[in-house]
């Protein structure tokens, strides 16, 4: 495993880049969950990533 959770993916080719990605990060950020942003260059995707430390201190 590598530490994170993908909870969303947007792709990078879109009109807009990566704001749907940013905003749907922000979203759930106002959730209380502490998401963020990064690129999947092998797939050419922005992703929406939760790590797994976060998550496991969330639980706690």
């Amino acid at each position: 495993m590598n530490g994170r959770m993908v909870i969303e993916r947007f792709p990078a080719g879109g009109p807009r880049g990566s704001w749907p990605a940013e905003e749907f990060a922000d979203a759930r950020r106002a959730e209380g969950l502490p998401a963020e942003v990064v690129m999947d260059l092998a797939t050419d995707t922005f992703l929406v990533i939760v790590r797994e430390t976060a998550t496991a201190d969330a639980a706690a």
